[in-house]
């Protein structure tokens, strides 16, 4: 018998599915991404916290006395010509204005040198030095008092605005050496270098080559010295007893007594006060936040 050999059979046709619409990812929200109102929320209380107390400032500075309207209307300056001239506030601004620039200046100038010989110098007691500039930030300032007055009565500077210019330097010199030396590390030690290989000298590749990319960290650092100085009561109060020396946070003092309080007078002075720490920082603040982010990494 001859056995039959089947036909193969054919497997079955695939059939093509058919093509499905694209349909767009969605979009996740990641884990870590929080709703808006969670974001606002807590700012707009900030904002509301911070804005209060300004308002109730202007309210008592520019109504009249004796009213209790919450709107101030209608707006009045007497408070303002009565701290300018009648409490001496013209004179505790131009004081105010010598400390706080003067301030400036000598932190920015010693900051500097200090800084500079901090990043690009290595010497045995380097870490030493470092450490007792962290420490000494934890020494509060009403602990310098008593040094600080005998060395200014020795000198004969009690009395005198140039001991409250000393004494802010110092007090502000450590952190502001310690920003400005990192600031300095930031920049590439091979620019100094390739200006050394053109001719110039140390000082002079400093000056042509570091000082103009340390301009936000200056200014940083400079802003707060001056903020410091401007604000700062204890100093200016302990070394200063002649009326015509005072500074603009000793005059406030001066506003109010045991008995009574001038609240018109007391926020007018304190608009004073506040106006040019806030013009400064509106003006700087793009350097202020450039400066104090590139110091705080390390190069």
């Amino acid at each position: 018998m001859s056995a039959t050999k089947e036909a193969p059979v054919a497997p079955p046709a695939r059939r093509h599915a058919a093509p499905q619409p694209h349909r767009p990812a969605t979009r996740h929200r990641a884990w870590d991404e929080a709703p808006r109102w969670q974001i606002y929320l807590p700012l707009s209380i900030y904002l509301l916290f911070t804005l209060v107390p300004f308002y109730w400032m202007l309210l008592f500075a520019l109504r009249p006395a004796g009213s209790t309207s919450l709107v101030p209307w209608p707006i009045t300056f007497d408070h303002f010509e009565k701290v300018w001239t009648e409490r001496s506030f013209g004179t505790y601004f131009e004081n105010s204005v010598y400390v706080g620039v003067a301030t400036l200046v000598t932190t920015t100038v010693v900051a500097l040198a200090g800084g500079y010989a901090l990043a690009r110098f290595d010497f045995r007691i380097k870490r030493a030095f470092m450490l007792a500039l962290l420490c000494s930030q934890f020494v509060p300032g009403a602990l310098l008092l008593v040094p600080l007055f005998e060395i200014f009565a020795e000198l004969q500077m009690i009395n005198s605005l140039g001991s409250v210019i000393i004494a802010e330097t110092v007090f502000q010199l450590p952190l502001s050496m310690i920003l400005i030396s990192n600031f300095i590390k930031n920049v590439p030690y091979s620019l100094e270098e390739a200006a050394w290989v053109d001719g110039c000298g140390r000082f002079t590749a400093f000056r042509l080559v570091v000082l103009p990319l340390l301009r936000p960290g200056l200014i940083a650092v400079g802003s707060f010295a001056f903020v410091h100085s401007w604000n700062h009561f204890l100093f200016a109060l302990m070394f200063l007893n002649n009326q015509g020396k005072q500074t603009i946070p000793v005059g406030l003092n001066t506003l109010m007594s045991a008995d009574s309080v001038d609240l018109g007078a007391l926020a007018a002075g304190g608009i004073i006060a506040a106006v040019p720490v806030v013009l400064v920082f509106a003006f700087i603040q793009k350097w202020l936040i450039t400066g104090f982010s590139a110091g705080a990494v390390k190069g």
